[in-house]
C-alpha cells in the first residue's frame, strides 16, 4: 500500500523542532532527512537514486534533501540544497537508472537558513519491487535502507497479490479433503452468520464457489482449509501446530501437537487455552456476567490471524506459550510488505495467503477491512485491561496477552457510554487507558499509542476534551498541549495515584513558584536548583524548563545562566553581588 507522502507545511512544522531534537529522531517509515553532499554531483544523484528506491520499497514516502540529520539546532541542521540544482536533471536520472520505472515529485522549500532552499523528494512506489538498472535494491523498514533481499522481495510479491502460495494447485484428489474438517468449517462460519446459502452447499461445490478449486484442481488453500492431516502434511512440509503449558522461561508441563485442517486446529487451539483461562464474575443487578483473563474473542481473533497469516513455505509450526501470568501466540514469517508492530493497528490489509483469506473473509471468519487486530484490542481495553503487544521476531510475528484484573469499574463506565450511544472506539480507549497510569498526554505520546497521524490523534484529544468531556486540556497551546483525565473521571475509574498532585502547574504559575523558591533559596545561602529540580516541581519536560528558564533570564537578570551539564544549577544573584 502505497502512503501518503508529506506536506510542505507538515515538514516546515517539523523543521521547527530541530532547535530542541535531532533530525533523526523525527525520522518515521515514511520520512527521511538528507544532508546534500556538493562535492561530487554524480555522486549524489547516484545516492538519490539509492535512496529512492528504498523509500518506494517501503511504500512511498518524503525525503528531505539539505538537513542534517545527527545535529541539534535549526542553524547547524539546515544546510540547503545549492540553487543551482536542477530538479528536473534529478527527475530524469533517477527514472532512467531504476526498474521499474520510478518519477519522484520534487517540491521546494524556502528556509532562512543555509541557501534558503530544502528540496523534497516525493516518492510514491505503486509498482514493488524496485531495483536499480543494475538489480541492486533496498527496502525501509522503519528509519533505515534493508538488503532487498530474496524473502524481502518476496514478501513485497505477496503484499502486492503478485505471488501467493495458498493459491499453488495441490497434489490432491477430492478424496483429500476432510469430512470433518468440512463440518468444523460450516460450523464455525455458521457461529459468524456466514450466508445459510452458502453453507448448505455440497463438499464439492462450496469448495468450488470461495474459489478453491480453480478448473476443477485443489489448491493449497483448499487443503488447509478442509484437507486431512495426511494431505496437507504431502503438500505443506512442516505445517502444524503446538499448544505448551510453561513453567518458566525454558520448562513446559504439557504439550499437544496438531496438524488438522485450520478450523479443526482453531477449535483445539481454543479448548486448550480456555481450559486455564480463569473466569471473574461480576454481578450487576440480579445478573452475574463472566468475565475471562483472555477475552474469548481476542483469543479467537489471534489465533485466525496467526493461522491464516502463517508463511506456510517456512515449515514451522503455529506455537502458542502458556505463562502463568502470560499467553504468546507466534506463527512463521514476518509482517507483510510495509506492515509493523507500530502502525499495524490501522494498517490497510495486506495477506500472506490471498486466496486463503480471501474464502474466510466469504464464510466472515476474518474481516476483510483488517479490523482483526482493532477487535484484539477493544477487548482488552474495555475490561480495563492492557491491550496486546505484538512484536516481530526473527522470522516470526508474536503476540502476547497479560493476565491483569478485570476492571469493574472501567467496564461499567463503558457500559454506560454505550447505552448513552457513546461508544468507545479503540483510540479513546487507548488514550483513557493511558491516563489511568499516568498523569498526562499530549499529541505525540496519543499519535504513538493510537498508530495515527498527529493531525487525527489531536482530533481525537479535542473530541473527548469537548464533545465527551473526558479530558481537559492544558499547557501553552499549540505544541505545547497536553491533556489530562477528568480528577472525578480518573477516581470513578479507579486510576492510579492522586490526579490533583500529578497535575502539571500553568507556565506563568511554574514561573512564580520558580523564582519565589530561588529567591528563598538565596537568602538563605543554599544552592539553586537543576533542571532535574525544575522539572520535579513543575511536571514540565525537559525543553519546557529550558523555554521556561530562558524567558525568566530575559525578564529578570538577577538569574544566571547555568551552563552545561547534569549538575548546573539555577541560581538567584541580586543586583550588586560581587561574582
Amino acid at each position: 500500500m502505497t502512503k501518503t507522502v508529506r506536506s510542505v507545511q507538515d515538514v516546515r512544522e517539523l523543521l521547527d523542532r530541530l532547535d530542541e531534537t535531532e533530525a533523526d529522531a523525527l525520522e518515521a517509515q515514511d520520512l527521511d532527512f538528507k544532508r546534500w553532499d556538493g562535492r561530487s554531483l554524480p555522486d549524489m544523484q547516484r545516492r538519490l537514486i539509492e535512496v529512492a528506491v528504498c523509500m518506494a520499497n517501503g511504500g512511498g514516502g518524503t525525503v528531505v534533501l539539505g538537513v542534517a540529520d545527527r545535529v541539534v539546532g535549526r542553524a547547524a541542521a539546515i544546510l540547503g540544497v545549492p540553487l543551482e540544482i536542477d530538479t528536473n536533471t534529478l527527475v530524469r536520472e533517477i527514472y532512467t537508472q531504476t526498474d521499474p520505472r520510478l518519477t519522484p515529485d520534487f517540491e521546494e522549500l524556502s528556509v532562512p537558513e543555509g541557501t534558503g532552499r530544502l528540496l523534497l523528494m516525493q516518492v510514491r512506489g505503486p509498482m514493488r519491487p524496485y531495483t536499480d538498472s543494475a538489480g541492486r535494491g533496498t527496502i525501509r523498514i522503519d528509519k533505515s535502507c534493508e538488503p532487498l533481499t530474496g524473502s524481502a522481495r518476496r514478501d513485497l510479491l505477496m503484499a502486492s497479490g503478485q505471488a501467493d502460495f495458498s493459491a499453488q494447485p495441490a497434489e490432491a484428489t477430492w478424496s483429500d479433503l476432510s469430512p470433518s474438517a468440512l463440518e468444523a468449517l460450516r460450523r464455525a462460519a455458521r457461529a459468524e452468520r456466514s450466508p445459510e446459502d452458502l453453507l448448505t452447499l455440497a463438499d464439492r461445490d462450496l469448495i468450488g464457489t470461495l474459489g478453491l478449486a480453480p478448473n476443477g484442481r485443489l489448491t493449497i488453500a483448499a487443503l488447509l482449509l478442509a484437507g486431512t492431516p495426511e494431505a496437507i502434511a504431502r503438500n505443506v512440509s512442516g505445517y502444524g501446530w503446538t499448544h505448551l503449558r510453561m513453567r518458566n522461561a525454558a520448562d513446559y508441563t504439557d504439550r499437544a501437537d496438531g496438524g488438522e485442517a485450520l478450523p479443526v486446529a482453531l477449535a483445539r487451539l481454543l479448548d486448550r487455552v480456555m481450559a486455564d483461562n480463569p473466569i471473574a464474575t461480576v454481578q450487576q443487578g440480579l445478573y452475574h456476567f463472566e468475565y475471562r483473563a483472555y477475552p474469548e474473542l481476542a483469543l479467537r481473533e489471534a489465533l485466525l490471524n496467526a493461522l491464516c497469516h502463517a508463511d506456510y513455505q517456512r515449515g514451522a509450526p503455529i506455537i502458542v506459550k502458556q505463562y502463568a501470568r502470560r499467553l504468546e501466540i507466534s506463527n512463521p514469517g514476518g509482517l507483510v510488505g510495509d506492515i509493523t508492530p507500530e502502525n499495524i493497528l490501522h494498517h490497510p490489509p495486506a495477506p500472506r495467503n490471498p486466496l486463503l483469506v480471501n474464502a474466510l473473509v466469504r464464510l466472515r471468519l476474518v474481516n476483510r477491512s483488517n479490523l482483526g487486530v482493532s477487535r484484539m484490542f477493544k477487548a482488552f481495553l474495555l475490561e480495563g485491561k492492557p491491550p496486546p503487544i505484538i512484536e516481530e521476531r526473527g522470522e516470526s510475528v508474536t503476540v502476547a496477552f497479560q493476565r491483569h484484573e478485570f476492571s469493574e469499574p472501567f467496564r461499567r463506565f463503558a457500559e454506560e457510554e454505550s447505552e448513552a450511544g457513546r461508544d468507545l472506539d479503540v483510540d479513546q480507549l487507548l488514550v483513557l487507558h493511558h491516563l489511568l497510569g499516568h498523569p498526562e498526554i499530549d499529541t505525540a505520546t496519543a499519535s504513538r499509542l493510537c498508530q495515527r497521524g498527529e493531525a487525527l490523534a489531536r482530533e481525537t484529544l479535542n473530541a473527548m476534551e469537548t464533545e465527551r468531556g473526558y479530558l481537559e486540556r492544558g499547557g501553552a497551546g499549540g505544541r505545547g498541549s497536553y491533556w489530562t483525565l477528568r480528577a472525578d473521571l480518573h477516581r470513578r475509574l479507579g486510576g492510579s495515584g492522586d490526579p490533583d498532585r500529578q497535575r502539571r502547574i500553568s507556565l506563568e504559575a511554574a514561573k512564580t513558584r520558580i523564582l519565589s523558591l530561588l529567591q528563598e533559596r538565596a537568602a538563605r545561602g543554599e544552592p539553586g536548583l537543576t533542571n532535574e529540580d525544575l522539572r520535579r516541581i513543575t511536571h514540565l519536560d525537559r525543553s519546557q524548563v529550558v523555554r521556561l528558564m530562558r524567558e525568566l533570564r530575559t525578564a529578570h537578570p538577577e538569574l544566571r545562566d547555568p551552563g552545561r551539564g547534569r549538575g548546573a544549577q539555577h541560581c538567584w544573584v541580586p543586583a550588586g553581588t560581587p561574582e
